[in-house]
């Protein structure tokens, strides 16, 4: 096991990751911060959410900035609002004890966009953005990306899945030139590896973090056989069985959502919903009542999801399984953060035990029949 200090982070670094609770780098960490300290090049992390990922490419990042230009020197993209906010926290947090100012500007949807504008004239040096709205920004010439000496594709194929191919590749055309990309993802579907083949280099170094398990081996798999009728029935009876716990249950369809939503508040629980329709505003309310726990449970759909991190979540519910694999690792880790330990329980109609199968052999995990 390296130290931060091994891994060449500036001591002012270690002492605000410190008081964090960050004391040992976890293994992408490891594997990734002492390469990005000394190398220029292109890098790809294949990883989990909830690894370490944000520190991994941070602090090499937070090391490469010239505190003395005022040039934005860094963009990492990423899927939601909730993760652009989170990253630009970190960030944040990380630079406490050091001696010069690096300054940090988020870029999303669902806020003025004038008010952005009017921040990315201060001084910026890293700059973390939702792909839409920084395409805006760079339509209307508001932002200066001709410097960059690093791109971040944080979370890739989440982004992708989310419709955002098209805004990924004008993004990595417009900042062409000397520039490394750093693209970390939790898997590598084709549309990615058309993003290596087109925009980095062939040498660029790979990590791979646990490459035979995918979803994270702190959770437990469940699967239960129930009818359509008694299917909400069985979800009560599971939440009854686990009262102090936290959970997020995944359901297919914004509708579908809505109505297991109205039928849990109906039998006493105090749960939310979180679905694609809704305004930002209200997004945040949920979100705010989740983390703070005055919700204990959230009813989302898969995109709905993206971007939650809450610590301490016990479990998650597949009220359907996803239409698409790659969901189901989405959903599961949700829970288990952190090195915590977590249960994903689905329940099934009785011809969908063949799509569990399919999940155990693609996944390489086991279910338990409950």
């Amino acid at each position: 096991m390296s130290t931060f200090a091994e891994l060449g982070v500036q001591k002012e670094y270690i002492k605000g990751l410190k008081e964090l609770g960050i004391k040992t780098p976890t293994e992408i960490q490891e594997k990734t911060i002492l390469y990005l300290i000394d190398n220029r090049s292109d890098f790809i992390g294949l990883a989990q959410t909830g690894t370490g990922k944000t520190a991994a490419f941070g602090l090499p990042i937070l090391h490469q900035i010239n505190p003395n230009s005022d040039k934005i020197q860094a963009l990492i993209l990423s899927p939601t609002r909730e993760l652009v906010q989170q990253i630009k926290k970190q960030l944040f947090k990380f630079t406490k004890y050091i001696d010069h100012k690096i300054f940090v500007e988020g870029v999303y949807g669902g806020e003025k966009i004038e008010r952005q504008i009017k921040n990315l004239k201060r001084t910026t040096h890293i700059v973390v953005a939702t792909p839409g709205r920084l395409i805006d920004l760079i339509e209307r010439g508001e932002v200066d990306l001709k410097h960059i000496k690093t791109l971040v594709l944080d979370e890739a194929d989440e982004m992708l899945s989310m419709g955002f191919k098209l805004e990924i590749n004008r993004i990595l055309k417009y900042t062409s030139g000397d520039r490394n990309t750093w693209l970390f993802s939790a898997t590598m579907p084709d549309e990615i590896k058309r993003i290596v083949k087109n925009y980095m280099n062939i040498n660029a170094k790979r990590v791979e973090i646990n490459p035979a398990s995918l979803v994270n081996e702190n959770i437990t798999h469940y699967y239960s056989v129930v009818t359509l009728a008694n299917k909400t029935e069985e979800i009560i009876s599971f939440l009854e069985g686990r009262d102090d716990e936290r959970g997020i249950i995944f359901v297919r369809t914004k509708a579908g959502a809505r109505k297991l939503t109205a039928e849990l508040q109906k039998e006493g629980f105090t749960i939310g919903v979180l679905e694609g329709d809704m305004k930002q505003i209200e997004r945040d309310k949920v979100m705010r009542a989740f983390k703070n726990q005055s919700l204990q449970y959230l009813v989302s759909t898969d995109v709905a999801a993206r971007g939650i991190d809450v610590r301490n979540l016990n479990f998650v519910i597949h009220h359907q399984l996803p239409e698409q694999l790659e969901y189901y690792t989405h959903r599961s880790g949700r829970t288990a953060r952190g090195g915590n330990r977590g249960i994903s329980q689905a329940f099934i109609l009785s011809n969908e035990i063949e799509n569990i199968h399919q999940i155990q052999k693609k996944l390489n995990i086991e279910f338990i029949k409950k």
